[in-house]
């Protein structure tokens, strides 16, 4: 299901991935301190997200895609990439429809959201969705979805008729095969009989942005309204019930969330609580919460690190309303997306059939428009604002419209600006901002808003037992307090608990949304809406009316554009009366874009308030898409995106709007660019034509013919014979004053691409082209090309040919661990002038080997390597990836000229160079380095089968967690300044490599607030190994060892060396002479182990302890 009504902006620019496409699995992100270093052309090492369809993407260590492995049997399926606002979605073709239709979560796609680092953690064995059902093939749609594979059913989430679901990386195949089928044609897919919908079971977090008198409670108190047998549930971090001000007040708690027991040691939930219904006993009454009489319902929906799955806080939501709930608050949010996701359908689901109000958090992202989260996007929740206690709107309070529809939200505004509340025993938070008074502390956020909220929705509770959310929901959004701002940034107003505990009359529409009018504007019909006024008190209520409209920018809309059927209307005791609100679209001029509006009915000594909100359609006009396949024929089938190039409309994809060919779109006057894709053939659904007009000028109605008997193929000769084509793509970039668009295609070397232009030429520069591709010529290695600049027209087909002396060789020694049976994986990276990179299709040869790797010296191409060991296939035919290397940025060739370099050999062990480091940011310590780059000092890393990362504070074990320092997570510390030592131990299992099996670092620093690289040492050790890291048994041999880091060089106190032969159970001294230490090599088939101790000039000590360095042999 999508809100349909304002087109969704989907993505700036566009690339197709080839099949195929592959790179290593160990990546880290580039610390904050250290961006600006950090920002070379290339990324670090990579790792893979396994997508629902089975196919994995990799990504490097700067969220960038770099490769695409489809998974078994989907070879050539068309994959596309795009990019807008620094998001990315992969989106293969058979998927795209089901997505359009809504019965797929975007975020399933979303690159940029699977690769949080809270998803990456979440999603690190398996899939995690949730799956909804309907229809009498309901019960066989489960069977299947359990049978898929080693799936696990996990919570039944009873309110959506559906379940979440853990499946294997390995299985998603046959979970995406049980989830969906094929459509007649064979091109795209529908979901199975019984399967409703599919959700990402993604993470959401606590809305904390880093007051009770101010919204009226002390009138209801004085009134004896205190929130007196009603129940608020709080599903947060938890809530600390041995604080006085919560003590005797949780009636039933239960965990949810993926961390241990029910402690909030994040101190969120605790705060919410506080809010929303504290005693104040701590400091005798005087930080009360809203309706300090009612009781808790505390479920912790969110983990130790501040995220929840969608599983778990649906789960939460239904034991709530089991356990008696009347107001349940939701200080937490995600990203919100047009389509109604599990959460959001929860809330209407529970709202409707169980009366329950749902008081949700707008959300922390600022004043840009849209912003406000799922699931406060939900129709049914009151969304909450923040002010601060002067009622001026807080700069990090989300603001509407509403995603997909442009409907009003936030719904209203509570204070959310330094709200001093509870603070939990020894929580993050109370660390991290310290507590003022002992025992609270003052924090900020849309989630301090909701529970004031919460709090006076428990109150009204109080005074009508019988009301359900409706009726809570429209009185407090009807008696506000109005500010200066418009709809969309504080829905009708701040909450005024005082008013609506003597309200009678409410509107039952808290807000009236006209949806979007079409352009031309001149013809428009007025669109009218019915307000209803609702009655609850016992004598008729006369009201006088009011409305006033504002335009999208900010100034008050024409005289007449909002008007009210009458300016008067009586509602009677216990009774209705309607009053017909109308948006007139034909005033206006030429402003187009977001009006709302107030209505205001004021009588009997009380005001109600009421949002509304038109869309008022920018020029626009209609296209019509005719599409020709090869044969002259309908084709299988048609794919179509436009970009506006003034940066204004964004990206839709009307692949799914074609009927026997032809597709009808609307667009807004502009210039576009006009990407189609046509499948001919539905058997050969990797031959793929590709049609391009870089500059579609739309003025008026138009008829365009995409027609694929206009399109040629590229034709690239290579100087030998007999090689054999493994992938080529093509890609081309749109560069204006407003917005840089790049968008592309790519196919294996199983699939053709031929390419034609459609319209004029680009005369003003802004365009230019690019092609890549790889051949293989068995044993005598591989040819890679990158060519390209800047043209005046799309390519139609590409012809070039290459002659020897225009390829660089590349000797690539590629190591292994002192194992069999491995393979080695070889792609390549071009850039060209202006960044621009593309990635090429991999090689394989078995391990160790040496890869002759040719790259194509012409147009200034620059190249670098990726590689990976494989360890055979896994019973889905998927390639098992044991270990990933990226060697450096991309570099200049000479043609003609040899390289060589190496890759995957021993000694194992921690870098620090470049970036690398332990940083400190703010109140967070976190690592960013490689603990077993390779022997040359590429970046990556195996499989670890354990880790263990612990922070020790003045002594003190303070933290634990398994991030093997590569910055996926981090430890939240005290501000002060304070000793600490950080350790962390990797293993890896000796099936992927028997060399560093065991790698063991510690850094030893003191640090207090700030944004700044710690001081932290390594030594790096390399002796002369064999590509398999042996060296003759017992021959005493120099080892060459390096200091890196911050005691490198000159800044050296003290180094001490050690050698074991025996797994580290006792260790021998080793001086260091001359950068060298003397070693004898350990016997046949045994291994040696190197450790070191070391001192900068400042006192910091760092130490290293390398487990089975290398063998003899």
């Amino acid at each position: 299901m999508k809100r349909v009504g304002v087109p969704a902006v989907a993505a700036a620019a566009a690339v197709a991935l080839a099949a195929g496409m592959t790179t290593p699995a160990a990546a880290r992100p580039v610390p904050s301190a250290a961006a600006g270093k950090a920002s070379g052309t290339a990324g670090k090492a990579s790792h893979q997200l396994t997508l629902i369809t089975g196919d994995r993407v990799s990504v490097d260590a700067k969220g960038r895609v770099v490769g695409f492995q489809p998974a078994e049997g989907r070879d050539g399926i068309p994959v596309h990439k795009q990019i807008r606002d620094g998001r990315t979605l992969v989106i293969p073709g058979d998927a795209q429809r089901l997505i359009a239709s809504g019965k797929l979560d975007r975020r399933l796609f979303d690159i940029t959201e699977l690769n949080r680092p809270e998803n990456r953690r979440a999603q690190k064995k398996d899939l995690r969705l949730i799956v909804s059902y309907r229809g009498a093939q309901s019960s066989r749609a489960k069977a299947e979805v359990r049978d898929a594979g080693s799936t696990r059913i996990g919570r039944s989430l009873t309110s959506l008729n559906a379940q979440s679901v853990a499946t294997p990386k390995a299985d998603a195949p046959d979970l995406w095969q049980a989830l969906t089928s094929e459509q007649a044609g064979g091109t795209q897919r529908t979901t199975a009989a019984g399967i409703d919908r599919v959700w990402l079971d993604g993470k959401r977090k606590v809305t904390l942005d880093r007051s009770v008198a101010q919204i009226g409670t002390q009138a209801a108190w004085s009134a004896g309204y205190t929130g007196k047998g009603v129940k608020i549930a709080v599903l947060d971090t938890g809530v600390d019930g041995t604080h006085a001000d919560l003590k005797g007040k949780i009636v039933k708690a239960k965990n949810f969330s993926t961390s241990p027991d029910l402690k909030d040691r994040v101190g969120h939930g605790t705060h919410v609580a506080s809010i929303a219904a504290g005693s104040g006993a701590k400091q005798g009454g005087k930080f009360k919460g809203v309706a300090p009489d009612a009781k808790l319902l505390a479920g912790k929906v969110l983990g130790d690190d501040g995220f929840g799955d969608d599983s778990g806080i649906l789960a939460g939501m239904e034991w709530a309303v089991a356990q008696g709930a009347d107001v349940v608050n939701l200080s937490l949010g995600g990203m919100d997306t047009p389509e109604v996701d599990a959460l959001e359908a929860a809330v209407n689901k529970l709202s409707a059939t169980k009366g329950v109000l749902f008081a949700i958090a707008a959300g922390n992202e600022g004043s840009g428009a849209g912003t406000v989260g799922s699931p406060g996007s939900a129709e049914a929740a009151l969304t909450v604002g923040a002010v601060d206690d002067k009622d001026k709107l807080a700069g990090f309070s989300s603001r509407g419209p509403r995603v997909g529809d442009g409907a009003v939200k936030p719904d209203v505004t509570a204070p959310g600006v330094d709200i001093t509340a509870a603070s939990a025993l020894d929580s993050e938070i109370a660390l991290e901002v310290g507590e003022s008074p002992a025992g609270y502390l003052s924090i900020s956020g849309t989630s301090m808003a909701t529970p004031h909220v919460a709090g006076a929705a428990a109150l009204l509770k109080q005074q009508h037992p019988e009301w359900t959310y409706r009726q809570l929901k429209s009185v407090l959004a009807s008696s506000t307090k109005p500010g200066a701002y418009t709809p969309f940034q504080q829905g009708t107003g701040r909450i005024a608990v005082d008013r609506a505990l003597t309200q009678t009359v409410v509107s039952d529409q808290v807000s009236v949304n006209f949806g979007v009018q079409q352009w031309p504007h001149t013809d428009d019909t007025p669109v009218t809406e019915k307000i209803t006024y609702r009655n609850l008190g016992t004598a008729d209520v006369t009201l006088d009316l009011t409305v006033a409209g504002t335009g999208p920018k900010g100034k008050p809309a024409p005289a007449g554009f909002f008007t009210l059927g009458t300016p008067q209307v009586t509602v009677p005791a216990g009774g209705t009366a309607e009053v017909a609100l109308t948006a007139d679209t034909r005033l206006g001029g030429a402003e187009v874009g977001a009006y709302s509006a107030y209505v205001v009915a004021t009588g009997g000594g009380q005001s109600v308030r009421t949002a509304a909100a038109v869309d008022r359609e920018r020029e626009a006009y209609e296209i019509t898409l005719k599409a020709i396949s090869r044969t002259g024929k309908v084709p299988a089938t048609a794919d179509v995106s436009l970009d506006d190039l003034g940066g204004n409309a964004g990206f839709a994809s009307f692949g799914s709007a074609f009927k026997n060919g032809v597709a009808k779109v609307r667009v807004p006057k502009g210039t576009y660019v006009l990407n189609s894709s046509v499948v001919t053939d539905p058997k050969k659904k990797w031959d793929v034509d590709w049609l391009v007009q870089p500059k579609l000028s739309v003025t008026k109605n138009t008829t365009i013919t995409l027609d694929a008997r206009r399109t040629k193929p590229a034709a690239i000769t290579l100087p030998v014979k007999g090689t054999k084509l493994r992938g080529i793509q093509t890609e081309y970039t749109i560069a204006t004053k407003q917005i840089d668009l790049t968008y592309g295609w790519a196919v294996g070397g199983k699939g053709t691409l031929r390419t034609a232009h459609v319209g004029p030429k680009v005369t003003d520069g802004s365009l230019s082209q690019r092609w890549a591709g790889s051949w293989n010529k068995g044993a005598a290695g591989d040819y890679n090309i990158a060519t390209g600049g800047k043209v005046t027209q799309f390519a139609t087909g590409f012809s070039r040919k290459y002659k020897a002396s225009q390829f660089a060789t590349v000797k690539l020694t590629m190591g292994v661990g002192a194992v069999k049976k491995k393979t080695g994986e070889v792609a390549s990276i071009s850039e060209l002038p202006g960044g621009h990179q593309m990635y090429g299709a991999p090689a394989y040869q078995a391990l160790p080997g040496v890869r002759t790797v040719r790259v194509a010296t012409t147009d200034k191409a620059r190249w670098a390597l990726m590689f990976a060991q494989i360890g055979g296939k896994d019973k889905k035919g998927h390639l098992i990836y044991e270990a990933g290397y990226f060697l450096g940025n991309p570099v200049a060739y000479k043609g003609g000229k040899s390289y060589t370099k190496t890759v995957n050999t021993g000694v194992f062990g921690p870098r620090l160079t470049g970036y690398d480091g332990v940083y400190r940011d703010g109140n967070e310590i976190s690592g960013f380095l490689p603990l077993l780059a390779d022997g040359k000092g590429n970046d990556g890393a195996p499989e670890f089968s354990s880790v263990t990362t612990v922070l020790h504070r003045n002594g003190k074990k303070f933290a634990q967690h398994k991030d093997p320092l590569q910055g996926w997570d981090y430890f939240t510390v005290p501000a002060g300044s304070a000793d600490y030592r950080l350790t962390s131990s990797v293993k890896h299992t000796a099936k992927i490599g028997a060399l560093s099996t065991r790698v063991d670092v510690s850094f030893s620093f003191r640090s207090k607030k700030a944004s700044a690289k710690l001081p932290a040492s390594t030594v790096r050790f390399t002796p002369a190994l064999s590509a398999d890291g042996r060296a003759k048994a017992g021959k005493t041999v120099s080892v060459p060892v390096k200091v890196q880091g911050s005691a490198a060089g000159k800044n050296l106190k003290a180094l001490t060396t050690y050698v074991s032969y025996n797994g580290g159970k006792t260790w021998k001294k080793v001086t260091v002479k001359k950068g060298k230490i003397t070693v004898k090599n350990p016997a046949k088939g045994k291994a040696i182990s190197f450790a070191a101790n070391i001192t900068d000039k400042k006192g910091n000590k760092s130490t290293v302890r390398i487990y089975s360095a290398y063998l003899g042999k």
